[in-house]
């Protein structure tokens, strides 16, 4: 299904003449409106007359959440503070919140983007669509919310925490899509299986997943166990939120939204603008945004771009599953390992569960790296033995996958923390 036909189906040529005149437009007002980008383009020998096609955003400098951090909180704004109808913000674990301010324009683009993401996802007018992500500073609740009421589709703002009432709610509510991360779905399958409910007594279809990288094998998992589709949604804090990319029924990338947001490739040590279908750091320039327009904003996300027609009718183009990010990768005696790598081995094994931590410690001067697994309860009231020889499989799978030596501990289950918002995969011990 898609929303917004017209948008979403637009002619290439055309679309790139909408870009183009939108980019002009973002361009020479964050040049006019925000003294940070002036500074940074005036440094870089830039002016908003240079762009005349899309190829020369590579001439305009990037912006950084460093920046973001330097012109706390808001700095970066491009409006009066009187045209600010909404403020939202990161958790600021790593250091001050990244702020966004939203216009009511914004706002109205932002659930637009989302009924765009929910309707690819299944959602119609006769949904009940549970919103897990949480309320509140946090983007994922608010983006959710507004979308599904977009779509005209029932909404229960179940916000995160309180997994059993989760589950109640779902079942006595008759809630036919979910929106919330993908780790906290595989938590609220545990406590639906102690819950004792019939299954068949829950009209739960499909899942609008994000926040967090989560691999090919955990939507499988989740599908599998669920028995529903799984579908996955992109975006952060300072692009707007949720629904900046989506996926369609035919699950073979995000579909970004092109008349809202223009996207790069660079290398993420360089800087340069990789070739069309290499891998690299995702770079974004919003195209509409007034409040806080971006140009040139690296998100730190690991992808590639796909440019070929999807067979569900959508123009735009397409993201790739996010493999992690280049800040979340750990280099471990010269190797890059990403959370969603170990996961993509652990779920293709028998016997464990999608719960698992990276451990990371440095040993005379050595970095050593422990997965710690969660089994099954049948696996682990099984003999020593057996266990035994699990985990030298798990160890042989990694070794073989990731290109270096890990250790593998098998952990209860129920023993790794759950997470109601976003998983904790890695657990740095070095002193870097």
């Amino acid at each position: 299904m898609i929303w917004n036909k017209e948008q979403e189906c637009m002619p290439r040529e055309e679309l790139d003449k909408l870009q183009l005149s939108r980019l002009k437009d973002t361009v020479s007002r964050v040049y006019d409106s925000v003294p940070a980008y002036k500074s940074k383009m005036d440094e870089a020998g830039v002016n908003p007359r240079d762009i005349n096609n899309l190829a020369d955003l590579k001439y305009l400098p990037f912006l950084t959440k460093q920046d973001f951090r330097d012109n706390y909180p808001f700095g970066l704004l491009a409006v009066p503070m009187r045209d600010v109808v909404r403020i939202q913000s990161s958790s600021g674990t790593t250091g001050k919140p990244t702020v966004a301010g939203y216009t009511q324009h914004d706002i109205e683009n932002w659930a637009e983007l989302m009924a765009r993401a929910l309707t690819g996802a299944g959602a119609t007018a006769d949904s009940i669509i549970q919103i897990t992500w949480g309320y509140g500073l946090f983007t994922g609740g608010l983006g959710g919310h507004y979308g599904a009421e977009k779509i005209g589709a029932a909404v229960l703002p179940a916000s995160g925490g309180n997994t059993r009432r989760q589950v109640m709610l779902m079942h006595d509510y008759g809630t036919t899509l979910l929106g919330c991360t993908p780790s906290y779905a595989l938590v609220m399958y545990e406590e639906f299986l102690k819950s004792g409910l019939d299954r068949s007594e829950f009209k739960f279809k499909s899942g609008l997943f994000g926040a967090e990288p989560w691999s090919e094998n955990m939507r499988k998992e989740i599908e599998s166990k669920w028995e529903i589709d799984a579908y996955d949604v992109y975006g952060m804090t300072e692009l707007i939120g949720p629904g900046v990319a989506s996926e369609c029924a035919c699950k073979q990338g995000l579909h970004l939204a092109e008349d809202h947001f223009l996207a790069e490739i660079i290398d993420p040590d360089s800087g340069a603008v990789l070739p069309y279908g290499e891998r690299g750091e995702l770079v974004i320039t919003s195209l509409t945004k007034q409040a806080l327009p971006l140009v040139r904003y690296r998100t730190r996300d690991l992808t590639q771009i796909n440019r070929q027609p999807c067979a569900c009718g959508r123009t735009h183009a397409r993201i790739q599953k996010i493999l992690g990010r280049s800040d979340d990768m750990l280099i471990i005696r010269g190797v890059n390992v990403f959370p969603s790598m170990v996961e993509s081995i652990l779920l293709q094994i028998p016997g464990i569960e999608p719960q698992y931590q990276l451990v990371v410690d440095r040993v005379n001067n050595l970095d050593r790296l422990e997965v710690q697994v969660e089994v099954s309860e049948q696996v682990f009231s099984d003999e020593v033995r057996r266990l035994e020889e699990l985990e030298a499989r798990i160890s042989r799978e990694l070794d073989s996958g990731l290109g270096i030596a890990v250790r593998v501990r098998l952990v209860e289950p129920r023993t790794i923390e759950r997470s109601e918002g976003k998983a904790k995969r890695i657990i740095d011990n070095r002193k870097l």
